[in-house]
């Protein structure tokens, strides 16, 4: 049992770890990132990216799991698509991936995290949420988007989030402002 409980200690310290190097890197986006753009642009590949004073929510994620943790989800989702299309989302009519905007489409992230084993539960209950989760929503009328959560809180306890949202990187208590449709954790 010894072994055990330092073994699950190590995980969870690790997992915390990671989620505070998240949230950090997507923290530094702020004020750097301040314009809301969603244009699509031709990326180089791998490692591609928007000009970092502008992009949209998932420029955001994009962005700090590089800081962050060196993973590139340009790379990583254009992978898995190519080799699983069929198991992507076909809201754009594509026949074929595009490595320049696959990685920054919500249903694309979702579907990514999802088969990555990501998910987590959706709830109501603030402290289900840990730094560097990722969380997806819907903002009227019917746009899909995504935030991190931060490693700050508000005096009642409820994180704040770390996203773009339409006016560039902010950091703010929205994470129960719109229905949320997916929660996820990353794991190497």
């Amino acid at each position: 049992m010894g072994k055990f409980l330092l073994l699950l200690l190590f995980a969870s310290s690790a997992l915390a770890d990671t989620g505070k190097k998240i949230a950090t890197a997507a923290r530094k986006q702020v004020g750097v990132t301040t314009v809301y753009d969603p244009a699509y642009v031709s990326l180089k590949y791998p490692g591609g990216d928007v000009p970092k004073e502008c992009g949209v929510c998932t420029d955001v994620v994009i962005r700090a799991l590089r800081v962050a943790l060196d993973n590139d989800l340009q790379k990583l989702v254009h992978e898995d698509m190519r080799s699983h299309f069929s198991k992507y989302p076909k809201n754009w009519g594509l026949s074929r991936t595009d490595r320049s905007i696959d990685h920054r489409r919500v249903p694309n992230l979702k579907t990514y995290f999802k088969r990555r084993g990501f998910s987590k539960p959706v709830t109501k209950a603030a402290e289900d949420y840990l730094p560097g989760d990722l969380v997806t929503c819907t903002v009227p009328p019917h746009l899909p988007h995504i935030m991190i959560v931060s490693d700050k809180k508000t005096a009642e306890g409820v994180p704040l989030v770390i996203h773009n949202i339409g006016r560039g990187a902010r950091e703010e208590n929205s994470l129960f402002t719109y229905p949320i449709t997916g929660h996820y954790r990353w794991k190497d």
